[in-house]
C-alpha cells in the first residue's frame, strides 16, 4: 500500500497579482471561508508517514481546489465577477498544477499495481448556519467502495481504543459530494481509496489542534 496525504485548504494566502481584490476582505480571509484553520500544522506533523504528500496554502477564496471545474462554487463571491480569461489564468496557475501533480503521482503508483490510500486533511467550523456540529472527527468516504469501508473501519478502531473524541462517518459532509477524492475515484476505479478526515475547529487552542490529538492521528496513520 502506498500512502498519499494532501491538504487542500492549508492557508489563506493570496498571490500578489490578486491582492487588490482582497484589500477589504481580511476578516473573511482569516475566517473559515478563507481556509481550514489549524489543519496545515496537522499535515506537517503527519506528512512524513506518507509515500507522497502535498499541501496548498493558497486561499480557497481565490479558487477552490476541492471542487471540480464545473462546480458553481469553484470561484468565490470575490473572484466570480472576473472575466473568463482571468479565471482561466487562475485555473492554469493555481488549480491544475496542484491537482495534476497529485493525480499523476497516484497514477504512477497504480500503474505499478500498487494500492493507494489517499488521506485528505480538513477542518470544519463547529457551528454552521446556527447549527452546532455534533462530532470531533469526521471520516468522509464512499460506502459503496469496500476498500474505503475497510480503511475507515481500521482508522476509527485505532482511534477509539485510545481517545474519547466523538467520531462520526460521513459527517459533517457526505464523502460522495463533489470533491477531489470524488474526482479521483472516477479516474482510478481500482486500487484507489480516498478518505477525507475532518477535525472540528472547536478543538483548537490558540489556533492549533492540541498535540495529543495530532499524536493520536499520527499513531493511527503509522498503524495502517
Amino acid at each position: 500500500m502506498k500512502l498519499v496525504i494532501t491538504c487542500e485548504h492549508g492557508g489563506n494566502k493570496i498571490p500578489l497579482a490578486y491582492s487588490s481584490l482582497f484589500e477589504q476582505k481580511k476578516t473573511l480571509l482569516d475566517a473559515h471561508q478563507g481556509w481550514d484553520l489549524g489543519i496545515l500544522e496537522v499535515f506537517e506533523f503527519v506528512k512524513l508517514e506518507a509515500d507522497y504528500y502535498k499541501s496548498s496554502s493558497i486561499s480557497r477564496l481565490l479558487i477552490e481546489k476541492n471542487r471540480s471545474l464545473h462546480h458553481p462554487n469553484l470561484f468565490s463571491e470575490i473572484t466570480k465577477p472576473l472575466t473568463v480569461s482571468a479565471k482561466q489564468k487562475i485555473i492554469e496557475k493555481y488549480y491544475l498544477p496542484y491537482r495534476n501533480e497529485i493525480e499523476q503521482q497516484i497514477h504512477n503508483f497504480v500503474s505499478k499495481g500498487e494500492e493507494v490510500l489517499h488521506i485528505s486533511l480538513h477542518s470544519f467550523t463547529p457551528i454552521l448556519n446556527g447549527q452546532k456540529r455534533n462530532a470531533d472527527l469526521g471520516f468522509l468516504y464512499d460506502p459503496k467502495r469496500t476498500s474505503e469501508l475497510y480503511w475507515v473501519k481500521k482508522m476509527i478502531d485505532q482511534l477509539k481504543n485510545h481517545t474519547n473524541l466523538k467520531i462520526r462517518r460521513n459527517y459533517p459532509y457526505l464523502g460522495t459530494s463533489d470533491g477531489f477524492t470524488t474526482y479521483l475515484r472516477k479516474q482510478f476505479p481500482e486500487n484507489y481509496s480516498g478518505i477525507e478526515i475532518e477535525i472540528n475547529q472547536g478543538l483548537l487552542i490558540n489556533n492549533e489542534f492540541p498535540l495529543p490529538i495530532q499524536k493520536r492521528l499520527k499513531s493511527m496513520i503509522q498503524k495502517l
